[in-house]
């Protein structure tokens, strides 16, 4: 199982998650990350590593539970 933890205070709104997986993260009108699904699966698990490793600044995290 994954879940996916979003840190927006180091977010810089590059929307490099949401080009990557846009039915796990949106953006607020600042910008900023919005998580939507904390918890993918299958494709989704997939999609989200790919925007975890897009991000300019590091602010999603995968754990592996």
């Amino acid at each position: 199982m994954v879940r996916i933890s979003v840190d927006t205070g180091t977010c810089v709104g590059a929307a490099q998650c949401v080009l990557a997986a846009e039915e796990l993260f949106d953006q607020d009108d600042d910008g900023i990350v919005t998580l939507l699904n904390a918890n993918p699966e299958g494709e989704a698990v997939k999609a989200a590593r790919v925007a975890a490793e897009s991000c300019p600044s590091r602010s999603i995290t995968l754990h592996e539970d």
